[in-house]
């Protein structure tokens, strides 16, 4: 029988509107909270209609970008607001546009957090006021193409000193903005000490080249680039003095692929927005679908599914903002979010039928978008191996 509400308008009481059941951004301190609100109003209304055409056909969204530099997105790593309200933005991104949320993530997390704690004070002070108002960008140059997994023992960009001068030969595969970016921050094996270690190379420098990679699936506005270094030359005060060995990259690594876990949540908050939509307006059979037994379920089960993510999330930043956060805390919630985040998109795409196989209605953005989530940042098999690993003490790597 239908309850007093739904007698009395004709429809159900709604007493989650905003699909946060379990309260998550009621965590927030008042001020981020507002600052929260008006964020996601803005990418709402703004970015995530917006978004679909540059998706379509892989171009970057310039204008985007600046309009998102003026809410502060391009410098959350350094704006001292705690790392619940930085995970929900990085939601809220991912909710309006995937492809944007990895920029977003990788920008702040890697980007402006390595120049930000392991730069010199010269580095910070020609680098940081751009890339915090999102009018300059870095890319993150690691994985190579015969390594990814195993990059920290495989690395084959090789780096020499020679007359004050770092000389840097090497190629690297799927990096992020690498087209487009300003600089690129490398990794390369200093051929003296064999250590892995970070420099600045400006984009515009004799012997870098960038080939844009296309036809992807997901991630579309994402410009993924080959890079070539062939001699490049930079100053000797281009290596980043606090990244002289890989391990000191390691914490904001590690924070980075926790980064991925809120990118989980935020895809699947996207999935149910779009299929809720679509359930209450289509109509079959005479009545609505959101009105069938298997269609609620399937709703149910999506907003489950990211309801469970972010109540994950949200501890993973109390634990991060206490400053006990491990890798293979950081691994279990980028792993398990995004196996959520598969299946929930799925369910999304089945919803919407024929429908869900277009970007016209989101679904099908979201489907390709979601396979990338699940496998970069470290595999799902990769990063579950990390967390078996530390409850184990024994590692099946090899």
């Amino acid at each position: 029988m239908p309850d007093a509400a739904e007698v009395a308008t004709g429809r159900p009481e709604l007493p989650f509107p905003e699909a946060d059941l379990m309260y998550i951004v009621d965590l927030l301190p008042a001020e981020e909270r507002s600052r929260y609100l008006e964020v996601r109003e803005f990418l709402q209304s703004r970015i995530r209609a917006a978004s679909i055409e540059y998706w379509n056909r892989e171009e970057f969204p310039f204008g985007l970008l600046a309009e998102m530099g003026k809410y502060g997105l391009g410098g959350l790593q350094t704006d001292g607001t705690s790392a619940l309200f930085k995970g929900l933005m990085y939601v809220e991104v991912a909710r309006a546009d995937v492809s944007l949320s990895a920029l977003v993530g990788i920008h702040n997390e890697l980007i402006v957090g390595m120049i930000n704690e392991l730069g010199s004070e010269e580095q910070k002070q020609r680098w940081l006021p751009g890339l915090t108002a999102f009018t300059q960008l870095g890319a993150f140059a690691l994985t190579e193409p015969d390594h990814g997994s195993d990059i920290a023992g495989g690395l084959e960009t090789a780096a020499r000193l020679e007359h004050g001068e770092w000389v840097i030969n090497g190629a690297k595969r799927w990096i992020g903005a690498g087209t487009i970016a300003d600089f690129a921050l490398v990794w390369a094996r200093d051929e003296a000490d064999q250590q892995i270690k970070g420099f600045i190379v400006e984009t515009d420098r004799p012997g870098y080249t960038a080939t844009k990679i296309s036809n992807k699936i997901g991630l579309r506005i994402m410009q993924n680039a080959d890079i070539r270094l062939d001699d490049v030359r930079i100053p000797e005060t281009n290596l980043l003095p606090g990244a002289t060995d890989f391990s000191k990259a390691n914490a904001l690594l590690r924070d980075s692929r926790a980064w991925v876990g809120w990118q989980g949540a935020g895809i699947q908050l996207a999935a149910f927005d779009v299929a809720r939509s679509y359930a209450l307006q289509r109509k079959q059979f005479g009545k609505e679908l959101a009105r069938f037994q298997l269609v609620q379920q399937q709703l149910a089960e999506i907003l489950g599914n990211a309801s469970a993510s972010l109540a994950l999330m949200a501890q993973l930043a109390r634990i991060q903002q206490d400053g006990k956060l491990e890798m293979a805390q950081a691994a279990m919630a980028k792993s398990t979010t995004t196996r959520l985040a598969r299946a929930s998109v799925a369910m999304g795409r089945s919803l919407l039928g024929g429908n869900g196989i277009t970007s016209d209605y989101e679904m099908g953005k979201l489907f390709g978008d979601a396979e990338i989530l699940y496998t970069y940042e470290g595999s799902y098999e990769i990063n579950s191996l990390i967390v078996a690993r530390a409850v184990t003490g024994k590692s099946a790597f090899v």
